[in-house]
């Protein structure tokens, strides 16, 4: 019997492996418990973009920032040199109105939550890591939420590619970057923060996209959970 053998010119392999790449999420790490002086940390990374969560409470809230009907949630962000810059509280604002949707605030008046992401490593998806990270470390605080949120992020390129999980260069490189979070009850969008210019049929496709990855993103976070459950024993 005569061998077959098929041909495949190296631009077209290398095409579709761009292709390939264009559409999966890059690994995913986590250690959850790395802090042993809180409630819930974890340390998370997404490709080389790493982030350090912490969370503290259900703890006593200051006088000032009381609410007799529901917990306070506070998020600080803490970038890797220096102090925070102005894009940085921008960031706190949606991570906390983001976890605040997630978290049920109702079941502890009066007292307050505290969420701190330290910036390790930020090579592309930064947005996406804090908020993957931060809903690890209320899981592992064992905080009480309505629904887990995933974070996953898409670059628009110039020739219209649409580019999941995107590293720095690519994110320098295109037109537009959306970060979307979904809920993992019914996979609906929980928030949306964009840049640069798409358009409205850009944004359909990125969507798609994104929900899909949620689902993955969503597995690793019952997975990270029952390999420390099961250490426990």
């Amino acid at each position: 019997m005569a061998a077959a053998f098929i041909v495949v010119r190296k631009e077209d392999l290398e095409a579709q492996q761009n292709a390939e790449s264009c559409q999966t999420l890059r690994c995913l790490t986590s250690e959850l418990g790395c802090l042993t002086r809180s409630d819930g940390s974890v340390s998370f990374s997404q490709g080389d973009t790493t982030v350090l969560a912490v969370s503290y409470g259900p703890a006593e809230v200051r006088i000032n920032q009381e609410q007799y009907d529901k917990a306070t949630v506070e998020v600080v962000y803490k970038p890797k040199v220096g102090l925070p810059r102005p894009i940085d509280r921008k960031r706190e604002a949606i991570l906390k109105s983001t976890l605040e949707a997630a978290i049920v605030t109702s079941l502890h008046p009066r007292s307050s939550i505290s969420i701190i992401i330290q910036e390790t490593e930020d090579l592309g998806s930064n947005m996406a890591c804090c908020i993957n990270a931060a809903c690890l470390a209320l899981l592992d605080a064992a905080v009480h939420m309505a629904f887990m949120v995933a974070a996953v992020a898409v670059s628009v390129m110039e020739d219209g590619q649409i580019k999941l999980d995107p590293n720095k260069k690519e994110e320098l490189e295109g037109r537009a970057t959306l970060t979307f979070v979904f809920d993992s009850a019914d996979l609906k969008v929980v928030s949306v923060v964009t840049s640069g210019t798409f358009s409205q049929e850009e944004y359909k496709k990125s969507i798609d996209l994104t929900r899909l990855a949620a689902e993955r993103v969503f597995q690793f976070y019952r997975d990270s959970l029952s390999k420390k459950l099961m250490q426990s024993i």
